[in-house]
């Protein structure tokens, strides 16, 4: 074994232990819980949640990467030689619905944990573990049947084009992308929860400011967000004519009709801006430096191209590489339209007031810290900060 061999296993090893050891951890914990739920905090101070969700992107961070190393470079291999009596057709599907059946198995309980237990400790979800689990079991089955589709097709397009493929798939993005913009709230986001049309003043009220600016005919829901969380949230979503208004029952609870009014405004601000479409055009934009890019890393590492399902291992592996870096700029876009909807908002309600209300009330439901540490917020914030937002606010009035 070469020096450069050495290093890799050694570096393998590091990763594998990391990634296993994380895990057994949290699975502990989490069956402790299970027998002992933890008690919630007496106090709800934004700025040490902020703190120990930091401190767990930066740990999550790492353990994707031991994750995905120990899969592409420890477990690829002889799981492919293992599905080799499988037609050809059916390896890529069986070997992503097996990779995604062990991450799901060896991160239920950093999940469970991280996912359910802090937030219930902190205050901001009162759901009990059936709830949580029942609502990853069911994300689990969405992303199997999302998996074997889409790696069916590409392994499809890779075995015909080996050459030509990254091409093709950047050409397929788009639609891609706007098909699931009008499958998601229509037929996913009603399987965790239940959505009904909103009625009364409120409804008239954003029916009008909808009509303003082309989307009176919108559906306007109500869903039980306190299913999951305390947590207050509003969306706009749907192109094509699938445009839907939908507001958390957290939002419609706890803010003022005038404070619900400026965050709708700001939300169809995305819509009548056609973020939706820009989101589009930049995810396309940045899948092709992704794939691009880790395609010419996994030729020039492995001295192969695509093929077969341990080669694409070894894909994800680049392309989640590629997409880390991407991030603080794909963020830094983000906050861009972020504020320009603030900017809509204000324009649309003419109600500076009501969105500094509004801002202070999600800091406070959202256990939101008003201002970030700055490199947070550069590296992985696609929002810029409460407080930011709020002398915005103040500026403009």
């Amino acid at each position: 074994m070469n020096g450069r061999s050495t290093v890799r296993a050694a570096l393998l090893g590091a990763a594998t232990g990391f990634s296993l050891g994380y895990a057994a951890v949290r699975a502990a914990q989490a069956l402790r819980d299970l027998r002992a739920p933890a008690a919630t905090r007496a106090d709800r101070d934004p700025r040490r949640y902020g703190a120990v969700r930091r401190a767990l992107v930066l740990a999550g961070t790492a353990r994707g990467v031991a994750e995905l190393a120990t899969t592409a470079f420890l477990i690829a291999d002889p799981l492919d030689r293992a599905l080799q009596p499988l037609p050809r057709a059916l390896r890529a599907p069986a070997f992503a619905l097996a990779v995604l059946v062990l991450d799901t198995t060896r991160d239920l309980g950093t999940d469970f944990v991280e996912g359910h237990v802090l937030e219930r400790v902190f205050g901001t979800s009162e759901q009990d573990a059936r709830g949580w689990l029942t609502d990853q079991a069911k994300g689990t089955a969405v992303a199997a049947v999302v998996t074997t589709v889409l790696v069916a097709l590409a392994d499809a397009v890779v075995r015909r084009a080996p050459r030509r493929w990254p091409l093709i798939a950047v050409g397929t993005t788009p639609p891609l992308l706007a098909f699931a913009t009008v499958v998601a709230p229509t037929f996913v986001l009603p399987l965790f929860n239940a959505y009904e049309p909103v009625t009364g003043d409120l409804e008239q009220r954003i029916r009008a400011l909808a009509a303003r600016y082309g989307a009176g005919d919108a559906a306007i829901l109500r869903f039980d967000m306190s299913r999951q969380t305390k947590k207050a949230n509003a969306f706009v979503t749907g192109v094509l004519g699938t445009q839907r208004i939908a507001l958390g029952d957290t939002l419609i609870s706890e803010f003022a009709e005038d404070e619900t009014l400026f965050v709708v405004a700001h939300e169809l601000g995305h819509y009548v801006r056609r973020d939706p479409w820009l989101g589009i055009a930049l995810g396309t934009a940045a899948a092709a430096t992704t794939l691009l890019v880790a395609d010419a890393a996994l030729r020039a590492t492995t001295r192969r191209g695509l093929d077969g399902p341990a080669q694409g291992a070894r894909l994800v592996f680049y392309a989640t590489l590629v997409q880390m870096g991407l991030m603080p700029l794909l963020n830094a876009a983000s906050r861009a339209l972020e504020r320009r909807a603030d900017r809509f908002a204000l324009q649309a309600t003419g109600d500076h007031a009501a969105g500094i209300r509004a801002f202070r009330r999600l800091g406070e439901q959202n256990l939101a810290e008003l201002e970030p540490p700055r490199w947070a917020e550069l590296l992985f914030s696609s929002h810029p900060s409460l407080a930011a937002r709020i002398r915005a606010l103040e500026a403009a009035g």
